[in-house]
């Protein structure tokens, strides 16, 4: 399902403001649930998650702090629900034997960094990657479950939309309300740029908590690739739009965009509607790695896949942020930090 537009409007409308009673009901229990304790399973859990509900850039987020640690001298481990596919877990995922359909689009993207396991129960999908071997947890999402006990919590806010009115869901897209979620948290890292995103970072100076600033850097070998291209580009992914901006800031041109829900599964008649109209149009069919993943697991995705161009991203931190979260991840020894 998509977001509804109006819970990025920094303005409350009459549909926000009446939903909001029931938003605070939702907020409450979330919280209620955020405070209770976790069990250590013995090694250290780092958390990348969102305040909020939708796409902010924790995979690649999650993708940055496993390479950091490999460099540490670690041995992390991805730990996910799979939202998306159909095993329940605890699973290690192989790229080489599941699909998107089994796993989720995104297990496929963080096997390639490191173990990824995925679980529906975490305590389980903890302790597996733990008796894999795993030094070092990282969890993709799962901040305000409170199965496991957090050596590090990082919040990932897109500053092109940040938390949007302000409000719980279903009146807005926070999971509770920001202020709590932050205290919790011993970092917020705000990914790109954008006033609502200036707002949340000054929310997160006033927790007292570190704030990390970065982007999403798309592959130069892509990028040159598609500059100057005219596209149709299409997305399944949190916030579509953002793709689509990228791409128009990096001199290519999307002729015509496509949006589809986040983790879309798609049609044969999506799929044939796609190829025909770019090539009616005489345009290059491009899309984003998640997607490509997607595709790649199913004989329909196939036929759109072989035609589209792919473009990567990786996390990118402004130099402070950078050395601020390498302090951070030489302190996990310490053990579980949560307050």
């Amino acid at each position: 399902m998509r977001a509804p537009a109006f819970w990025w409007r920094r303005e409350r409308g009459r549909l926000a403001q009446l939903l909001a009673p029931l938003g605070a009901l939702v907020g409450g229990a979330t919280l209620a649930r955020l405070r209770r304790p976790g069990t250590d399973v013995g090694v250290p859990v780092i958390c990348i998650g969102n305040p909020t509900v939708g796409g902010a850039g924790k995979t690649p987020t999650v993708i940055e702090i496993a390479r950091r640690l490999s460099l540490r001298g670690h041995k992390p481990a991805v730990l996910t629900r799979g939202y998306g596919g159909r095993l329940k877990g605890p699973v290690r995922v192989d790229p080489l034997l599941h699909g998107a359909d089994e796993v989720g689009d995104e297990p496929l993207l963080l096997a390639r960094s490191a173990p990824t396991f995925v679980a529906r129960d975490r305590l389980a999908g903890a302790q597996a990657a733990a008796q894999a071997g795993a030094d070092v947890l990282i969890m993709d999402d799962g901040f305000q479950s409170p199965a496991l006990a957090k050596s590090l919590s990082i919040l990932v806010i897109d500053a092109g939309v940040g938390v949007g009115n302000g409000l719980c869901l279903p009146a807005g897209p926070l999971r509770a309300p920001l202020a709590p979620q932050l205290e919790r948290a011993q970092a917020l890292l705000v990914i790109g740029e954008g006033a609502p995103g200036e707002r949340a970072a000054r929310e997160g100076y006033a927790a007292g908590i570190v704030v990390l600033r970065g982007r999403l850097a798309p592959e130069a070998q892509a990028v040159a690739r598609l500059f100057g291209k005219r596209v149709l580009a299409y997305a399944g992914i949190g916030r579509p739009a953002k793709f689509f901006e990228t791409l128009r800031t990096l001199g290519v041109l999307p002729v015509v965009t496509r949006a589809f829900p986040d983790h879309h599964v798609y049609t044969a008649s999506e799929v044939q509607e796609l190829r025909a109209q770019a090539e009616e149009m005489d345009l290059l069919l491009v899309t984003t790695e998640k997607d490509a993943m997607r595709l790649a697991g199913s004989e329909i995705g196939q036929h759109l896949i072989e035609v589209s161009d792919v473009l990567p991203v990786r996390m990118a931190l402004e130099p402070q942020s950078a050395k601020a979260l390498e302090r951070m991840l030489g302190g996990l020894e310490a053990g579980p930090r949560e307050h």
